[in-house]
């Protein structure tokens, strides 16, 4: 639990940079390192993840992934969504896979990237958050359990001078409350892209909303509960 400080492994994500032109050159080599000790060809799990205009901000993202611990196989794809800053620039230098999608939307970006997918399990991600090491791990295990088509994490949000991580804290604590109940009976609510991940079959079969609206997420979770169940991972060290 994070009352007054930001989690400590967060502290090396950060850059403290907003221009790619103030990152050093290193920082590529050393996700890529990160990344390929992941990857497989034979992946079990795709981490798919749509950025727009996120040229720092996947990098961060990506570093804190490349850090993960995992028994299992991994893929990781990234979803141009028509960025117009240089994001494409950014996914060529990593080992990535990165495809376009010039459909604006969320929706649209999530179901090129199932469609693409190799792995038997897909874990949604966005292009602005950080991964805890354990994240890639849980998830997964919690979808290889029997009768299990979607899972679903936490999130916490990032203090700043102007937003002190106590006052955070004091929200999401109230936030979770209301969660746990919701996830009874309506836990497509809860699940956001940002930490959720399903059986790609039965989200092939389903379908993203194929235009831009919010609400891609909780759409797909919802669909998947005549399949199964949906577990949500209460865990704080799997938030994002």
């Amino acid at each position: 639990m994070h009352f007054f400080n930001n989690p400590s492994w967060i502290d090396s994500l950060l850059f403290h940079v907003n221009r790619l032109e103030d990152l050093p050159e290193s920082i590529y080599d050393e996700i890529n390192r990160g990344l390929a000790k992941l990857q497989s060809d034979t992946p079990l799990v795709s981490v798919v993840i749509p950025a727009f205009n996120e040229e720092v901000s996947v990098l961060r993202t990506l570093y804190s992934l490349s850090l993960n611990k995992t028994s299992h196989p991994v893929e990781f794809i990234v979803i141009n969504n028509n960025s117009t800053d240089r994001t494409q620039e950014v996914l060529d230098r990593l080992d990535v896979k990165s495809f376009l999608q010039t459909q604006a939307g969320c929706g649209p970006a999530r179901q090129l990237g199932q469609q693409v997918a190799r792995g038997k399990y897909i874990l949604m991600g966005d292009a602005d958050c950080f991964y805890p090491k354990g994240w890639i791990e849980k998830m997964t295990n919690a979808l290889m359990k029997d009768g299990v088509t979607c899972v679903y994490g936490g999130y916490s949000f990032l203090g700043t001078e102007n937003k002190p991580r106590w006052k955070l804290f004091i929200y999401e604590s109230l936030r979770d409350i209301v969660a746990g109940f919701r996830h009874i009976k309506r836990p497509y609510l809860n699940a956001l892209g940002m930490s959720m991940g399903y059986v790609k079959d039965l989200g092939l079969k389903n379908g993203f909303v194929n235009r831009k609206i919010r609400g891609e997420d909780g759409r797909m979770c919802y669909d998947l509960m005549k399949y199964g169940k949906v577990k949500q991972i209460r865990s704080y060290s799997n938030r994002v």
